[in-house]
């Protein structure tokens, strides 16, 4: 499983300016478009400042997408290569590939996730209230969407199939999903439509751990996390110990 994992941190450290520095640039992009354009225009919210409100969702956005594709690319090509079939008869279990896998995906994802939050201090000050509460944050995060791009590439049998969760599922949700404004200033019913996306919760959450405040109680974006990733993991162990869509 160690190997595995070091083998997934080379692979997207060979290719830096692609893995880290690419999403690193388009994220601040959005930092300095939104904060500075709409943030001449709406002040604050709740008493923040509009650019420091926008940080916690451009953090999510960085370590979301990156552990995502971190997973989904890495498994995907090795089914196409046909070297998956080396991973499965290697000793390692349905969970040390689970693991191995997440564990380089999660590290991507927090690399660039912490690198934008370094990027966003440089214009706003440190800003952390609930440091404990961050961190789990941060983590569960990178777990949850390391383990939904690994089902991604396990269900998937062409390229397209791979991008079809994160442009029709998870692109919409994200920016759906407060990281650009308080869902408590939407009107009805699209604040009601709002609480069924999980990812306001997991957007809260890390909001009230960096700023001290949200919408909602952060525990809920905590237990959203935790049962998104318990169910995710379930079926990711499962797919993998029967070999679906694996073994051909």
């Amino acid at each position: 499983m160690r190997t595995l994992f070091l083998k997934e941190v080379r692979r997207f450290l060979r290719v830096p300016g692609q893995t880290i520095l690419s999403p690193l640039i388009s994220t601040t992009l959005y930092f300095v478009v939104f904060g500075y354009s709409i943030g001449t225009r709406v002040k604050d919210v709740h008493g923040v400042p509009y650019i420091e409100f926008i940080v916690p969702g451009l953090v999510f956005l960085g370590i979301a997408n990156n552990a995502f594709l971190n997973s989904s690319s890495s498994l995907f090509i090795t089914k196409i290569q046909g070297t998956v079939v080396d991973m499965l008869v290697a000793p390692l279990g349905a969970v040390e590939l689970l693991f191995g896998f997440i564990s380089g995906a999660m590290t991507r994802g927090l690399i660039v996730g912490l690198c934008t939050w370094g990027v966003a201090m440089f214009f706003t000050g440190v800003h952390v209230a609930h440091a404990p509460l961050v961190a789990l944050v941060l983590l569960l995060i990178s777990y949850n969407f390391g383990v939904l791009g690994m089902l991604s590439a396990i269900w998937a049998e062409k390229f397209e199939q791979v991008n079809f969760f994160p442009t029709f599922v998870m692109l919409p949700l994200t920016f759906l999903g407060g990281v650009f404004y308080s869902v408590d200033r939407l009107p009805r019913p699209w604040r009601d439509v709002s609480l069924f996306n999980p990812i306001v919760y997991m957007v809260d959450a890390l909001r009230y751990g960096m700023l001290g405040g949200g919408d909602f109680s952060p525990w809920i974006g905590v237990a959203m996390l935790g049962g998104v990733g318990a169910i995710a993991t379930g079926v990711a162990a499962r797919w993998l110990r029967r070999g679906y869509k694996l073994k051909t």
